[in-house]
């Protein structure tokens, strides 16, 4: 096992990463009160859910479980409320610990629920994909989507801990586990050249799901989100980065309507958008261009999407978080590796690359 810390003083948390993780042992520690919400969903209840109830019931805690539908279109007010009709119907308290156990869904919803339920109680992430375990469960953004924008209401709420066990990937879906390798991709393309030379060398090994890999290509994203948000835990300014691929993605996620699209295959389609504006801007070459999206498809991930009215595309994109003062900002790569936050961009360019990769 590895731990990594998410560095925010005396709300500073671990990140165990490892196989075969003993939730008992790890999550003793971090489990105020005697109460424990599981919230999940109904393709991970079957798999795991009995083992961490056992295992928290056996720490002599009282636990109740929400189960959810599974799925990004059912993130929203309607099953939020779900988790608060759990809450106050097992009689839990403001010492109640809930435990969000499943992907990033599940993890946002139940994060989200923990940061308003009596004012905000403890939480706990057990991300079982690839996806959350890379990014969502880390950094403390919770919140659901709204037909005008996803995730546009939701709140900041650290966890207690994160506990990241690579035997549980092996249960998930091939395209689940591509749509993660594209947010393990984009702190490559961001921020460190050498992660990209890695990732090219043992993609392969990455989608037969070695553990080794994976566990590595865990902790590699994992470290390089930690110390940005230990920077800038409210995205005011170097945290907006790790939006690269986002503010297209998430108008295709919109357009497409919630859950049609995996969210790593919009983001990882929006990546490209990203990549081939910064080449017609100038910053990028056309061999870094085809190098973001060989590295994509070797993750067996879409570099075009459904074809889109542009005017429908822009509006969603102007509902995005990064517009401030009703100008967009986007995240461009500078060179590969180099990521910056920029709204000095031409809207022409950004509107061709739009269209230059749809279907």
């Amino acid at each position: 096992m590895q731990t990594l810390h998410v560095e925010l003083g005396e709300r500073r948390y671990p990140i165990f990463i490892g196989s075969q993780l003993d939730p008992k042992a790890l999550l003793e520690p971090f489990i105020h009160g005697r109460q424990v919400m599981i919230v999940t969903n109904e393709t991970v209840a079957p798999l795991y859910l009995l083992h961490y109830q056992a295992s928290i019931e056996a720490l002599g805690k009282t636990v109740a479980v929400c189960t959810l539908p599974d799925g990004e279109k059912y993130k929203n007010i309607e099953h939020l409320n779900l988790i608060f009709d759990a809450l106050l119907e097992a009689g839990f308290n403001r010492d109640c610990t809930v435990l969000a156990l499943g992907g990033g869904v599940i993890g946002d919803m139940a994060g989200f629920a923990s940061a308003c339920f009596q004012r905000g109680v403890y939480f706990i992430q057990v991300p079982t994909t690839l996806l959350s375990q890379v990014d969502s469960s880390v950094g403390g953004k919770t919140g659901i989507n709204h037909p005008l924008g996803k995730n546009m209401i939701g709140a900041f709420q650290q966890p207690q801990v994160v506990m990241a066990d690579m035997a549980q990937l092996i249960t998930l879906p091939e395209r689940e586990l591509s749509a993660g390798l594209a947010e393990v991709i984009k702190y490559a393309l961001l921020g460190d050249l050498d992660f990209l030379s890695w990732l090219e060398m043992n993609m392969d090994g990455l989608v037969g799901r070695d553990p080794v890999l994976l566990a590595e290509a865990v902790y590699r994203s994992c470290a390089h989100k930690a110390r940005i948000v230990a920077n800038d835990e409210k995205e005011q300014g170097e945290r907006a980065l790790l939006n690269l691929g986002h503010t297209f993605g998430h108008a295709i996620e919109s357009y497409m309507g919630y859950g049609v699209w995996l969210h790593g295959e919009a983001v990882a389609t929006g990546m490209v958008m990203a990549a081939d504006l910064s080449h017609r801007m100038g910053w990028i070459s056309l061999e870094d261009l085809e190098r973001t999206k060989k590295i994509i498809l070797r993750a067996n991930l879409p570099i075009r999407c459904p074809k889109i009215p542009l005017d429908d595309f822009l509006a969603y994109m102007s509902h995005d978080k990064k517009v401030m003062n009703g100008q967009l900002r986007l995240v461009l790569m500078k060179q590969l590796g180099q990521a910056v936050i920029t709204k000095e961009f031409d809207a022409e360019l950004m509107k061709q690359a739009i269209l230059a990769n749809q279907q």
